[in-house]
């Protein structure tokens, strides 16, 4: 209401500071039934539109004091439930006409992009405590990451999976050092210190197989009675290695993720 930020607190002393509604009903701890019916519609508005979750239940929440109205007149459920059905039928048929029209038929556009920063915007006011300079770098981002995702369909429009868009934090900085990266971050430690932290064009190999030498299913002892047999062990250990290392590099790949564990041998 109003717009004006609110202060939660639950019941572990938590503090939350937003103006979010979709933040703030799934903060509330609700009890009634017809109350979470609310919460439940402002969920699926969030999840489906991901804004107006204030507007819904504002809204829901004039329907249900009109329809206390008409009851309060003795009108039956049942009438009252299919005048509701008549104006969302007819909200639905005068929507297209309402509607702003946008040309996004070429996402990369100065027409397209303007539309798409003005929705960016609507949405983030709410949801960013920033202002100039910082919306701008995060608003920019955004809608980089959904234009490089973002598929044509045969039909007309986009589809934009959202499971190809990774958010990842890190503390310090600010956030005019957010960026955007185009490819794969792996937020691991390195091997070695010699290794690269950017690769270029990278062939990747992904592997479901162990880059080591695996433990036997069944239990086995080797009996070693001296060094020359020590030594001829680990050359044999370190032959079998390098032939794996040898085959992934024979096909070009220069990045290997490994699903299992990987020989530290120098």
């Amino acid at each position: 209401p109003r717009g004006v930020d609110k202060m939660l607190i639950d019941s572990f002393g938590d503090v939350t500071t937003t103006n979010d509604g979709a933040t703030i009903v799934k903060e509330m701890e609700i009890q009634h039934p017809a109350a979470k019916l609310l919460v439940e519609a402002a969920k699926a508005q969030d999840a489906e539109v991901g804004d107006g979750t204030t507007s819904a239940v504002v809204l829901a929440g004039l329907f249900l004091e009109k329809a206390e109205n008409l009851l309060d007149m003795n009108i039956h459920p049942t009438i009252i439930i299919e005048g509701f059905k008549k104006a969302f039928n007819k909200a639905v048929e005068l929507l297209p006409q309402l509607a702003t029209k946008i040309d996004v038929s070429d996402l990369k556009s100065p027409a397209a992009r303007e539309a798409l920063k003005k929705i960016t915007y609507t949405t983030m006011s709410s949801k960013f405590m920033a202002e100039g300079s910082e919306l701008n770098k995060i608003m920019d981002i955004v809608i980089d990451a959904v234009t490089t995702v973002a598929e044509p369909l045969p039909t007309g429009g986009y589809n934009v999976s959202l499971d190809l868009i990774k958010i990842d934090k890190k503390k310090g900085g600010t956030i005019e050092d957010s960026q955007l990266i185009r490819g794969i971050v792996l937020d691991k430690e390195v091997v070695h210190a010699g290794m690269p932290r950017r690769v270029e064009k990278a062939k990747i190999a992904v592997l479901d197989a162990a880059l080591e030498v695996e433990k036997p299913e069944i239990s086995a002892k080797i009996s070693i009675t001296s060094p020359e047999q020590i030594r001829a062990f680990l050359d044999e250990e370190a032959k079998y290695l390098k032939e794996m290392v040898d085959k992934l590099a024979s096909i070009g790949a220069n990045v290997v993720i490994c699903q299992k564990g990987i020989d530290d041998m120098p």
